[in-house]
């Protein structure tokens, strides 16, 4: 059977970076074994599920450039693909279940579960020891209390033996017998379980793989037992590593943002998120960190996966979305530099030609589109900020004259009618300094700079100089 793998998302927020990585890995399992990628959605928790966030998670996955082959919005043999849309099918297999004794009807209220997990607590013993209260109650009477109304949930009848796998990254595990125990499938609002639900779509649906976070680790045994009252052979796990932050926890808002929204509304470039994600738990055979995601059909392996945790580091996606802006043409350049500034700066009365220069100027001055926002002062500001290191260089014997000679030629160049300094009279002020004013190395680089900018470093004044207003210079001047 050819390769069939899912990404099964809870509507319940925004796509987080996790699950980003999760589908991730899904499309690219898929592509390299020419699969198939479903996308199904998980919302049985009808409280916290909402519509808005599946259409979200679908238009991130989209930006992502992540394509699946099946799901709600596109249908397909094994759908629906909302799992509140299948209902009556987890419904009728729980039913088959108690019919089996493979579950049962529960009818501990609220009162009596807390009552005896106090009890478990005080014994020292797991709370589910007491759990299975009705698990031998006669059948007869338990369909008798279901039919006359009584409030009720559905368990999962434990076998009660050790439970174990091999996991496509952590190897052999095993699972004690007293780990879990009679758990619930059907909610007392007639609403089934995730673990429940999960092993039936994947079942039905039938999944080859399930690639997953390492939390979900533990949800395995239950899933076994699922599959085993089923008759069915459970899918080969993969459980890639934890995210973690900079303090080794699992990747929580406290460690800033989350969500794949939250770096769209940043500008990242989805290549190059999707580049560092892929990292996260995966090596490359060449031992490359930057390359291009839609070439990875023949390289993605799912032997390259490593158990140990991620470290989700912020400074280094920052390095890799730059290495992205880098290679950019200069069109996509200017366009991301014009949508990062706000549309009230004198920037977007600029033609063409000068934007494209300046998005090439400052190439490798930005992480983020959004950088270039702080760096439009070297090209607009009309002040010098008086800094220990701009006062430390005007202080210098070469300075003032230097200063004296701009204002000298800049006068000249405004007269003629010109609005900037152009590239060769900028060349002829640096000759003139250095061939008739003696002014040579660090004392005319630097002082230049100053002189012209305010500041003490910035990128190449050649190019600088020309896309400044000559009445901006002026005044820097005075």
């Amino acid at each position: 059977m050819s390769v069939r793998v899912r990404f099964a998302p809870s509507p319940t927020g925004y796509l987080h970076i996790g699950g980003a990585r999760t589908a991730l890995y899904c499309y690219l399992i898929a592509k390299a074994q020419k699969g198939s990628f479903i996308l199904r959605i998980e919302d049985t928790d009808l409280e916290r599920s909402k519509r808005e966030y599946e259409l979200a998670m679908i238009d991130d996955l989209k930006w992502c450039g992540i394509d699946y082959d099946e799901g709600p919005d596109k249908g397909g043999e094994f759908g629906p693909y909302r799992q509140s849309e299948r209902t009556q099918t987890y419904l009728d297999i729980a039913k088959d279940f108690v019919e089996k004794g493979f579950a049962y009807p529960c009818f501990l209220t609220t009162s009596e579960l807390e009552e005896l997990t106090a009890k478990a607590e005080s014994e020292k013993k797991s709370p589910h020891a007491y759990h299975g209260k009705y698990r031998d109650l006669d059948p007869a009477e338990a369909k008798k209390r279901v039919e006359a109304g009584e409030a009720h949930i559905i368990r999962f009848k434990n076998p009660r033996k050790e439970w174990s796998f091999t996991d496509m990254v952590r190897g052999d595990v095993k699972f004690p017998v007293d780990m879990v125990g009679d758990f619930a499938i059907i909610r007392s609002n007639g609403m089934p379980v995730y673990n429940f639900c999960c092993v039936i779509d994947d079942h039905l649906m039938k999944m080859t793989h399930v690639i997953r976070a390492e939390e979900h680790l533990n949800n395995t045994v239950r899933q076994l037992m699922i599959y085993e009252a089923l008759g069915a052979e459970p899918p080969r796990f993969v459980h890639c590593s934890l995210l973690v932050g900079e303090d080794r926890q699992k990747l929580s808002k406290r460690h800033g943002a989350t969500s794949v929204k939250q770096y769209r509304e940043q500008d990242y470039l989805p290549a190059a998120l999707m580049n560092y994600l892929c990292l996260l738990g995966w090596s490359h055979p060449d031992e490359t960190d930057i390359f291009d995601i839609n070439q990875m059909d023949s390289i993605f392996d799912l032997n390259r996966f490593n158990k140990s945790p991620a470290f989700y580091d912020i400074t280094k996606l920052k390095f890799f979305n730059e290495q992205y802006l880098r290679a950019l043409s200069v069109e996509d350049l200017a366009t991301g530099f014009e949508k990062a500034i706000p549309s009230e700066h004198a920037y977007h009365a600029k033609e063409t030609s000068w934007k494209l220069d300046f998005a090439e100027l400052f190439r490798e001055k930005v992480q983020l589109f959004s950088d270039i926002v702080p760096q439009l002062g070297l090209i607009f500001d009309e002040t010098i900020e008086q800094t220990e290191d701009v006062v430390d260089v005007n202080s210098w014997e070469t300075t003032p004259t230097i200063r004296d000679y701009v204002k000298t030629r800049v006068s000249e160049i405004k007269a003629s009618g010109s609005e900037n300094i152009t590239s060769e009279e900028f060349k002829e002020i640096m000759n003139h300094l250095k061939k008739e004013l003696k002014i040579k190395g660090k004392p005319l680089f630097m002082g230049l700079r100053v002189v012209l900018t305010g500041k003490t470093h910035g990128p190449d004044l050649s190019k600088a100089i020309p896309l400044t207003p000559i009445s901006t210079i002026e005044k820097r001047l005075s």
